[in-house]
């Protein structure tokens, strides 16, 4: 029964770090989609967002299965809820890169992002992209180092999404409201991607020291 167990355990992990490669795969073509206003890209990510909705609940179900069936204590336990609250948090990473390709197809032909703000996006969505990739490594090898860099990663986020705030405040900002509200949804996008890839990168340091560290707290 123990290694019935174990298995049952190891599958979760492996369903954990599924998600999380479709999550990083959804960002860089949901990115590219943005970028370069190609509608198919766009369209491509957002019914491929079933797909991780469907891991979710499927790792959600077998998540609940173990802990009524198996009775798990201890580190098995933090284990299995943990990867419950992880795998809600990656679900909602895809959501999020599924808002960024329907901005670049609610927009087809042109582009979600003027000019002025492209270099600033580029800069958003190569540290998102810089986040799921390592979020996918650190779930596989638990090495805390990455956490380190997902937070460093996520602190340059921040200032780029607020510049693009102060962007759109600027009295010199010449863009249509409608191209405000876009940008501001975009970054918005971008930024909260980063904040649950944070999320599921706390939950793993957890999981490896037992100490929780709240806030993003292990810089």
């Amino acid at each position: 029964m123990r290694k019935v167990f174990q298995a049952e355990l190891h599958q979760v992990g492996e369903q954990l770090i599924e998600i999380s490669r479709l999550v990083a795969e959804a960002m860089e073509k949901a990115n590219e989609s943005f970028v370069n206003a190609d509608i198919e890209l766009a369209q491509e990510v957002i019914a491929a967002d079933a797909r991780i909705d469907f891991l979710q609940n499927d790792l959600d179900e077998r998540a609940i299965e173990i802990l009524a069936l198996q009775g798990p204590v201890a580190s098995d336990l933090r284990m299995i809820v943990g990867a419950l609250r992880m795998s809600a948090s990656l679900e909602r990473m895809g959501d999020l890169a599924r808002h960024v390709a329907q901005l670049a197809r609610m927009r087809y032909p042109a582009n979600v992002s003027p000019e002025s703000l492209r270099p600033t996006f580029a800069e958003l969505a190569e540290n998102d992209i810089a986040i799921a990739r390592k979020l996918t490594e650190l779930l596989d090898t638990r090495n805390l180092e990455l956490a380190r860099d997902i937070n460093r990663h996520n602190d340059r986020i921040n200032e780029l999404h607020a510049g693009i705030f102060k962007a759109i405040a600027a009295p010199d900002f010449a863009e249509t409201a409608p191209t405000a509200v876009d940008v501001s949804l975009a970054s918005r996008y971008f930024e909260r991607f980063a904040d649950h890839g944070v999320s599921v990168a706390r939950k793993v340091t957890y999981l490896v020291t037992g100490e929780w560290a709240p806030n993003g707290a292990s810089h």
